[in-house]
């Protein structure tokens, strides 16, 4: 059988909700004698802890063959907006715009979309709006991330959502970066937003739905 792996800093929450876990099902068995109560409850305990071990999990993926060029998607998920926009905290210009919404059952890991250099990296505490609305973009906690190589630059946003209430990003300024690799999670709920050249072939369109890694979000020129 293969083995799943888990995202590594979220081995802390998975240890916490196991412990929780325990916990409440030995309550369960001490102070309720019933079996048509005390049943129903561990089995829910024990799907609720299953539930956050794989939310946390990193899937094995392929890569599709491609340069340097090639944009892949972030993460798993629902193309929310494609749509010109002005960007105007890095750019400070017109780009198109590529959301991908994570619902609550979506692989949360997210996944570095180009080969290239990090040349901007910036964290910004915020609300915890709907992902899906186009606001949260901007009010929401979020992180943002710069990506440089030989054809251009692009911008990706990791929001938290409603229920996500932390961030995990590996960006550096500086640090090289390789299209595929992990590089964070966004923590029960959430969206990727990223910030293309307009010239940048567009390869999805609103309604497709999304495989991080795989899925081929856009080609720069």
């Amino acid at each position: 059988m293969k083995r799943i792996k888990v995202d590594k800093d979220s081995h802390g929450t998975i240890g916490i909700n196991w412990t929780v876990t325990a916990a409440l099902i030995a309550c369960a068995l001490i102070f309720i004698h019933n079996p048509f109560i005390v049943v129903p409850i561990i089995l829910i305990l024990l799907a609720f802890a299953f539930f956050v071990f794989w939310f946390h999990r990193v899937p094995d993926r392929e890569l599709p063959e491609g340069d340097s060029k090639m944009i892949t998607s972030v993460a798993d998920g629902k193309v929310v907006i494609v749509d010109r926009v002005y960007e105007k905290e890095y750019f400070k210009d017109d780009r198109i715009q590529v959301s991908v919404y994570m619902d609550f059952f979506d692989v949360h890991t997210n996944f570095w979309p180009m080969d290239g250099e990090i040349s901007y990296y910036k964290y910004h505490p915020g609300k915890y709006l709907l992902a899906f609305l186009p606001k949260a973009s901007e009010k929401n906690e979020h992180s943002s991330t710069v990506i440089r190589n030989d054809h251009g630059e692009i911008l990706f946003r990791q929001i938290a959502g409603t229920f996500a209430r932390r961030i995990v990003c590996y960006s550096k300024e500086g640090d090289k970066v390789e299209r595929g690799k992990q590089c964070g999670i966004i923590k029960f709920g959430s969206r990727i937003d990223i910030f293309l050249p307009l010239d940048a072939e567009i390869k999805v369109k609103e309604g497709d739905f999304t495989r991080a890694c795989e899925t081929v979000i856009a080609e720069l020129k």
